[in-house]
């Protein structure tokens, strides 16, 4: 069993940063890929971003360049980097795992609330 321990969510006001944290129980060499989704009030989860184990990463369209997503290999974390934060990003954020046999994982998730 894996599990997914966030940390780093809050609230912020317009145009602010927040950075996210996923601490693993497995070591990205057993893994396949590791990211963020979100979910906001009456929304489909979504792709916010993701690194493979061969560090290639991806983003959700929404993101434009305000988000960037890293790894700490030594401590098995995912960091999500979010800058120039908006209303629209108010949801809750989940990491999750894919492992190498392509079964996911979520953590319990984290609110990022953007308001004024």
């Amino acid at each position: 069993q894996v599990q997914l321990v966030e940390s780093g969510g809050g609230l912020v006001q317009p145009g602010g940063s927040l950075r996210l944290s996923c601490a693993a129980s497995r070591s990205f060499s057993s893994i396949k890929a590791m990211g963020w989704y979100r979910q906001a009030p009456g929304k489909e989860r979504e792709l916010v971003a993701q690194i493979s184990s061969n560090g290639s990463r991806s983003y959700g369209y929404f993101v434009k360049g305000r988000f960037t997503i890293s790894r700490d290999n030594a401590k098995n974390t995912v960091y999500l980097q979010m800058n120039s934060l908006q209303p629209e990003d108010t949801a809750v954020y989940y990491c999750n795992l894919l492992d190498l046999g392509f079964n996911g994982y979520w953590g319990q998730g984290t609110q990022v609330t953007v308001s004024s």
